[in-house]
């Protein structure tokens, strides 16, 4: 992604809570020579190393599974508020633009185990219920239901570059 030096935002606290706020992203990397994107939620974690890491699933029918390898580079990208701006705004005749806010992650994957894929499916659940007017737990799920977990690759992202 082309960045004008001028709006280039380096601030890693900024972009923590850009990411956190804006947490459904595209997942890209190659399938069959060609780039695949799933939009999925991406979210920002900290591993046992106290590395950045970015944590998913998608469901094991979708292609781009197939071809996760351990440790290939994949971008995901999160986007945020956008609008067309008129040149009609400027004191002087300009072009008009676009502005936007976006943030790609590079990253090397890494295939979670099944442990790893609950544990992660129990804080997204977590987050995203705590506001709900009739929140639900994955503590009162059935065995049943969360067996559906063996029908996802779940999968962190080392953040290598933003």
């Amino acid at each position: 992604m082309h960045i004008p030096s001028s709006y280039k935002k380096t601030d890693v606290t900024d972009i923590k809570d850009f990411l956190i706020q804006n947490s459904f992203g595209i997942l890209i990397n190659q399938v069959n020579g060609k780039p695949w994107a799933t939009h999925i939620p991406l979210e920002l974690d900290v591993d046992k190393d106290s590395n950045d890491v970015l944590v998913g699933h998608i469901s094991k029918v979708n292609p781009q599974a197939d071809n996760f390898i351990e440790s290939n580079e994949v971008l995901c990208i999160f986007n945020g508020p956008h609008s067309y701006i008129s040149s009609s705004w400027y004191e002087k005749e300009d072009a008009p633009t676009w502005n936007y806010i976006a943030v790609h992650i590079y990253g090397k994957l890494h295939i979670l185990s099944e442990d790893e894929i609950m544990e992660s499916f129990h804080k997204l659940v977590n987050k995203y219920e705590k506001n709900s007017k009739n929140p639900i737990s994955t503590a009162d799920m059935s065995e049943k239901t969360l067996k559906e977990i063996k029908g996802v690759v779940g999968f962190k992202i080392l953040i290598e570059d933003i």
